[in-house]
């Protein structure tokens, strides 16, 4: 009977673990689409990027309501509402380098293309050896809050060097944290897959906006 119970808690833990994961990845393509729809608008239409403070109002605010309503239907149309104001602040970034920089379209599909593999090799990496990376939880936060901050400083006081290597670091941070939440969403530690889909979105527009700035730098375009 003990055993049998047992075996019952673990078949329901992993149908619950399985659930989380498929309609997070559901959840989290149908987001990307959706930014990246928003984002073309914005290019075709040439709209001005909001600036710096409407950005972290729009994005903590948003953010905030999604994680106030994750347990409601409430939740998901905040989590369009997020991604698709991630959008409409990427699409002029993307302009810029379309118009701007030469061999801007390179970048920017060089930058996608490399977001995609990252993103792909790091999950099935989690996926398949089911290692637990809940140790990179505090590290990941602190990385983020400082490269956060200095980032912020780097716009204001215009320091590139700065930036590059923030970048850098971003990219090294955002790959730590798809690793983190996979292996939390596989070992129960995330059962929101709402949540969950917000923290693989926000890693992945970082790394993408780190990879364009690196590939930029890196082949003296900018």
């Amino acid at each position: 009977m003990r055993l049998n119970a047992q075996t019952l808690t673990r078949t329901t833990s992993s149908i619950q673990v399985n659930r989380v994961l498929r309609n997070t990845y559901i959840l989290l393509a149908l987001t990307l689409l959706f930014c990246a729809f928003v984002a073309a608008i914005s290019v075709v239409f040439q709209l001005p990027h909001p600036g710096l403070i409407l950005t972290l109002v729009g994005y903590f605010g948003l953010l905030f309501m999604t994680q106030a309503f994750r347990n409601s239907g409430l939740g998901l149309v905040c989590v369009f509402a997020l991604t698709g104001f991630m959008g409409l602040t990427l699409g002029p970034i993307i302009s810029t380098y379309l118009t701007v920089i030469p061999n801007g379209d390179q970048i920017v599909m060089t930058a996608f293309g490399g977001t995609g593999l990252i993103f792909f090799g790091l999950s099935s990496y989690a996926l398949i050896t089911r290692k637990n990376f809940a140790f990179l939880g505090g590290m990941l936060f602190a990385g983020i809050l400082a490269c956060f901050i200095m980032s912020i400083a780097a716009i204001i006081f215009q320091m590139p060097l700065l930036s590059v290597a923030i970048s850098g670091c971003f990219v090294i941070l955002m790959s730590g944290l798809i690793l983190y939440q996979t292996s939390e969403i596989i070992h129960g530690g995330e059962t929101n897959y709402i949540m969950a889909t917000v923290t693989l979105f926000i890693a992945i527009y970082n790394l993408f906006l780190s990879l364009i700035h690196l590939l930029s730098i890196f082949g003296g375009r900018e």
